[in-house]
């Protein structure tokens, strides 16, 4: 395993952990999800609401939910198919890349950038019915 490679995992579990954390935390998650409320104003609502279906579906309840259910869009067939459940750690891989998670998806935008992830998936676990 190269020293790049065994970075990104230890860069990668420790940020699940930090999510993790933080979501558990009482009254710690506030400024957490507060600068994935501002990065998901910035980056993600061109495409995505959180209460309504637009570009893409809406994601309040995104965690724990199904993936491809959300009544009324029109989600990829492979999406649909794709058996997954969405959890934190999901939902980073997601970010980091949809096709490397469900190939063939209708998604094309990525957050290479693993703090502003982190942040966001803090956020949309925030979002809850």
């Amino acid at each position: 395993m190269t020293f790049r490679r065994v970075r990104s995992l230890v860069v990668t579990v420790f940020l699940l952990f930090l999510i993790a954390v933080v979501s558990q935390s009482p009254g710690a998650a506030g400024p957490a999800s507060g600068v994935g409320k501002d990065l998901f104003a910035r980056r993600c609502s061109g495409c995505h609401a959180t209460d309504s279906n637009q570009e893409g579906p809406r994601l309040r309840g995104v965690v724990g939910r199904k993936a491809g259910t959300v009544a009324g869009y029109p989600y990829s067939e492979a999406l649909r198919n794709s058996g997954i459940t969405w959890t934190a750690e999901l939902l980073n891989k997601w970010l980091e890349n949809p096709d490397a998670l469900v190939r063939d998806n209708d998604m094309e935008f990525r957050v290479s950038n693993a703090d502003e992830r982190a942040a966001l998936v803090v956020y949309l676990r925030s979002l809850t019915n």
